[in-house]
């Protein structure tokens, strides 16, 4: 399975994950089941966003990229959710993997800087990482300082998918609920070749802001 795959699996997941929200009544039976599939998006929005720090070949366009689509995706975001044009209290998914991209790029800077010493490594990195986190829970970003979480355990055990499992479960379990069905999309993340496939850089970044955008005057309607 390339990212390629791998990515439209996230963007159908994360559209369904939507539909329930926005158009449908909490404590439904076809509320829940959308929820639940929905769950299945960020860990591997997340596990790509660590893909894409190690094969980009910028990544200040890549932050970049995140940041300016971040702050486009806002306003669709609050409509579909809020009904507002803008709600400062909770930031789209975007500012989440932005976030995420710049810590594990400074964890990954250390690493190299520290190689010699890892107990001053793994003292600045949890550092970085607390910071992020609370820079996330001040934001209010979508999953918080358990998204940050997530992406950072996904770059730190990239080389054993039995830690990602683990550690990914022990995070979703501090959301609980359905939360944790996230896991299963270690199932699909599990397949992954390490190959690209098709090349649709800019399409989940248009899809993103454009499908809240439809979803929202589609609940104007109905």
């Amino acid at each position: 399975m390339n990212s390629f795959t791998l990515k439209m699996i996230g963007i159908i997941t994360m559209l369904l994950d939507h539909i329930g929200a926005v158009l449908l009544q909490p404590g439904t039976v076809p509320y829940f089941i959308l929820r639940s599939i929905g769950r299945l998006a960020f860990p591997i929005f997340a596990f790509l966003i660590v893909e894409g720090f190690f094969h980009t070949r910028d990544l200040k366009k890549y932050m970049t990229r995140l940041g300016i689509f971040a702050l486009l995706s806002e306003i669709p975001f609050d409509l579909a959710f809020n009904n507002k044009v803008l709600e400062l209290g909770y930031q789209n998914i975007f500012f989440t993997l932005f976030l995420g991209l710049i810590l594990i790029h400074f964890i990954h800077q250390l690493e190299n800087k520290y190689r010699t010493n890892p107990t001053a490594y793994n003292i600045f990195s949890a550092l970085v990482t607390l910071l992020f986190c609370i820079i996330a829970v001040i934001l209010g970003t979508d999953y918080d300082f358990k998204g940050i979480l997530i992406i950072v355990a996904f770059y730190l055990f990239r080389e054993s998918k039995l830690w990602m499992v683990v550690s990914l479960l022990l995070i979703l379990n501090m959301i609980g609920g359905i939360s944790v069905l996230g896991t299963l999309s270690m199932v699909f993340i599990g397949f992954y070749n390490g190959k690209k496939g098709k090349d649709i850089k800019y399409f989940f970044y248009i899809f993103y802001p454009l499908h809240l955008l439809l979803l929202f005057l589609i609940n104007l309607l109905v």
